[in-house]
């Protein structure tokens, strides 16, 4: 049966995003990265990429859970200043890692690790920028996401402020706010939409979404837009706010766009997920991505998580190359 001329359309646009020549007008975070290189460490460390990836299959065949993590850890460090490593840094009360956003976060003492691993083959070489930004690839590849290409060169922020991190989406945002939020980082609507993607696999705590099961915006009542069933397995779920449940309800331990599928039956979990289908700049990519056999998605997915690596990075003489991703030199 042919695909309906809008899905189409649409389908034939996202790709063309990501596919169509830059044009000297283009917009800037379509432009190259100067002090970004896919060789950045050709010389310097050329065993760089093997030793994370191997650093990172090993965790994950350990626990599979820890790649959702990584994932989520790594944008949490682009989102705040950009790919930075300040989310990395432990000075207690007073950085990042020490907002009520970033209570969950996870992987701090796995990057210390490979950063250790990296100093000893490569020392003062690799910032913990790009760590973040290849082990989050790599996480995603090893759960069954594509493998895309990076380029190196990021350099390490010598400052990490609580504050700013309380600018981190939360679940409850409008989709304006959510699209200005990603704009700021350059990227699109799109990308938006694709990178909530990444809670085709993963946790929440209850907590986090209680209010949509007993008392929605003051009502008193569940969030009307949820499945009634899906919202009885929640309740049944989330006993107790400091109880954890996926955020995809059908294929939680396997990458693919199933996520979008539940969003379209109204089994979205945060409320950031289930207003993309009811938004009329979100809902035809939910669309696109929930009907096409995995392939848009994979595409897309690595498209924008390149893009996201590239957020306000810091390169040359904007940072330095910590020897513990904990503290600054």
């Amino acid at each position: 049966m042919a695909r309906p001329i809008g899905l189409l359309y649409l389908t034939i646009l996202l790709f063309s995003v990501f596919t169509i020549a830059i044009a000297d007008d283009a917009p800037a975070y379509l432009l190259p990265v100067d002090g970004l290189d896919p060789d950045y460490y050709k010389t310097s460390c050329p065993n760089m990429e093997a030793i994370i990836q191997r650093m990172v299959k090993k965790l994950l065949k350990d626990d599979y859970t820890y790649g959702a993590s990584l994932i989520r850890l790594h944008f949490h460090d682009c989102g705040v200043a950009g790919c930075d490593a300040s989310i990395l840094l432990d000075i207690p009360n007073t950085s990042e890692k020490y907002a009520p956003v970033s209570a969950t976060l996870r992987g701090f003492d796995f990057i210390e690790d490979v950063k250790a691993s990296l100093e000893k083959e490569c020392p003062r070489t690799v910032s913990c920028a790009d760590i973040l930004t290849a082990v989050a690839r790599d996480a995603a590849h090893v759960i069954g996401a594509p493998y895309w290409s990076l380029n190196y060169g990021r350099k390490d922020s010598r400052i990490s402020l609580l504050e700013q991190a309380n600018g981190l989406p939360m679940g409850r945002e409008s989709i304006t706010d959510l699209i200005m939020y990603f704009q700021n980082m350059g990227l699109s609507p799109v990308d938006l939409v694709t990178l909530q993607g990444a809670h085709t696999i993963g946790r929440s705590s209850c907590k986090s979404f209680a209010q949509r099961l007993y008392n929605f915006q003051g009502t008193s009542n569940a969030d009307p837009t949820l499945n009634d069933q899906y919202l009885n397995y929640l309740k049944r779920k989330c006993s107790k706010d400091s109880e954890y449940t996926e955020l995809d309800a059908t294929t939680p331990t396997i990458f693919d766009n199933a996520y979008y599928k539940n969003i379209q039956n109204n089994m979205g979990l945060l409320e950031t997920d289930q207003k993309m289908w009811v938004d009329s700049r979100t809902s035809p990519i939910v669309k696109a991505l929930a009907n096409d056999k995995q392939n848009l998605f994979y595409t897309q997915f690595g498209a924008a998580m390149m893009k996201l690596s590239q957020s306000n990075v810091l390169t040359k003489d904007e940072g330095e190359v910590r020897i513990k991703c904990s503290a600054v030199l």
